[in-house]
């Protein structure tokens, strides 16, 4: 088991494929599955392409869109304001995006698809160190 730290500059998704191959190259485990566990409740994991980066930047307005800051008039609703505008809805947005997942590994790679990365999808605005748990078995 590890702990890869991911540093985020505000809203956004931040690859870390690399990161993961690596770790999983150097590990006795060759065939398995890749649990990675995001220990925040303000970001989220995805798989998603890697090889346009309009996709990222289309996912965010979607979701930016989706669930807008709580200065925006039609989240007024919204009592956990204190930690800032960003805070409930990244809270929110966690909530409807996965915060583990599970990925094949087989010959010491993880069997992820040609266009596929892997994504820490940070939902505040300011800039983060997040934890990622990851773990072959």
């Amino acid at each position: 088991m590890q702990t890869l730290e991911i540093a985020t500059n505000g809203q956004g998704l931040y690859e870390f494929t690399s990161a993961l191959r690596a770790w999983v190259a150097q590990q006795v485990v060759k065939e398995g599955i890749l649990t990675v566990f995001v220990q925040h409740t303000s970001c989220s994991l995805l798989i998603q392409e890697n090889a346009d980066p309009d996709v990222q930047e289309d996912l965010w307005a979607f979701f930016s869109r989706l669930v807008p800051r709580t200065d925006d008039p039609q989240m007024a609703y919204l009592r956990h304001t204190y930690e800032g505008p960003d805070d409930m809805p990244a809270h929110i947005k966690a909530a409807m995006m996965p915060v583990s997942l599970s990925i094949p590994v087989s010959a010491g790679a993880p069997l992820l698809g040609t266009w596929q990365g892997v994504y820490l999808f940070e939902h505040r605005d300011a800039a983060h160190k997040r934890r990622v748990v990851v773990h072959l078995a």
